[in-house]
């Protein structure tokens, strides 16, 4: 299966726009990606038809905006391979989904329990367990990185133990795009009895993983990865490891009863969804959902495989320049550096040509600690990128870097 770029770059009014004069290139789809017209009218049909409040009330805007943001949820369930509906927490993103699972976790621990976490992560997956482990006493380990931006998976045998109650791992690294070997991560701890954490916010915008065939018992994700809107994503949770921790927020929606002298708390979902959620976001995350599966996430792996590809052999003929996370298995993701050229002076030349990269450590200050550097250019690209968009970001590096030489 080919992708037909005409017909999907039309899908996306913002690439039709030009920054600083120039036809925008737009690469930093690791920070965030674009959205689609089909998404966005979504959107406005929302706002514009049955914007009401969910799960509270019998007219018929609360049961159409209900009924939707429900459908959402199956949506998601049926893409991400989930037994349950009510193992899907609708949450603003990753980040929240990650404190939610830290903050119920502390109460779980002990003084001396052990929690893994890898040198590959984004900041959102490491301060959340640092925080709980001041809390509950319990000792952060490290999974240490190779200088081929992968991780140390001998490593990883010699810290797991019986102390060790959660792993944290990312599926891909935001900052090198390594796509970690989390189905061995996962049965590894699941072997001495430990749970397992997993952020999918940078792979689903190019994998989509089947949650019950990989068996783990936490997993998040991000709409604005998935071309959705921002602001909303999901916690996916074994459902008996939702039952065992508490809720990390309280207030309306999230209840059974509530009295001066005692609360109850409500069933799942709603137990960990306190308050009135991201209506429109959720129906939003739905329909970016099925316009990538339209597309096809085979064709889109292939496709962006060939975009890195090209990119990777074209930008290795630069003098000067270094890639980091040389490995095989990644997305379509390249950071790196010229010489002694500070990472942001590229990225502001870039944006005088129209070309958007991202620049500085990306939220993995310990990656950029780890070579010594104080960050990256990191070009990140999509299915809806071309051949030519390459060529003109190659062409605008090695005109940036004549400039600053």
């Amino acid at each position: 299966m080919t992708l037909d770029l005409t017909k999907i770059r039309a899908d996306f009014p913002i690439l039709s726009r030009k920054v600083n004069g120039q036809p925008l290139v737009y690469l930093d789809n690791a920070a965030t990606s674009q959205t689609p017209k089909q998404v966005i009218d979504v959107i406005a049909d929302y706002y514009q038809r049955y914007n009401a409040n969910i799960h509270r009330g019998v007219h018929t805007l609360s049961q159409e905006a209900t009924d939707k943001f429900e459908e959402a949820r199956k949506t998601v369930q049926d893409h991400f391979g989930i037994e349950k509906t009510h193992e899907i927490i609708f949450t603003p993103g990753t980040t929240h989904s990650i404190n939610l699972v830290a903050f119920g976790f502390g109460s779980l621990l002990k003084t001396g329990d052990e929690v893994i976490v890898s040198a590959l992560e984004h900041h959102a997956n490491i301060v959340p367990w640092q925080m709980m482990c001041e809390r509950s006493g319990a000792i952060l380990r490290v999974i240490p990185m190779t200088d081929a931006g992968t991780l140390d998976m001998k490593a990883y045998d010699k810290l797991l133990n019986d102390k060790t109650k959660l792993v944290f791992v990312n599926h891909v690294s935001n900052a090198l795009g390594t796509i970690n070997p989390i189905e061995e991560i996962i049965e590894k701890a699941h072997a001495i009895g430990a749970a397992v954490l997993v952020d999918g916010a940078q792979a689903c915008g190019h994998i989509k993983p089947n949650l019950q065939k990989l068996n783990v018992d936490f997993y998040t994700v991000s709409a604005h990865k998935l071309c959705g809107p921002t602001g909303v994503g999901i916690l996916y949770g074994k459902e008996h490891w939702l039952k065992k921790l508490p809720p990390y927020q309280g207030g309306g929606e999230m209840i059974d009863e509530v009295t001066f002298e005692k609360t109850t708390y409500a069933d799942l979902p709603h137990k960990f969804e306190a308050g009135t959620p991201n209506i429109c976001g959720g129906i939003a995350f739905g329909a970016a959902l099925n316009y990538m599966n339209a597309v096809g996430f085979e064709a889109i792996g292939a496709y962006e495989d060939e975009l890195l590809k090209n990119a990777t052999d074209r930008l290795s003929k630069i003098e000067g320049l270094r890639i980091y996370g040389e490995t095989e298995r990644k997305t379509a993701v390249i950071s790196f550096n010229i010489d002694d050229i500070h990472p942001y002076d590229i990225g502001t030349l870039l944006d005088k040509m129209g070309i958007a990269v991202r620049t500085g450590h990306h939220c993995a200050q310990p990656i950029m600690d780890y070579y010594k550097i104080p960050g990256t250019v990191r070009a990140s690209f999509a299915f809806y990128n071309t051949l030519e968009e390459v060529d003109q970001f190659v062409n605008g590096v090695q005109k940036a870097t004549d400039m600053l030489r």
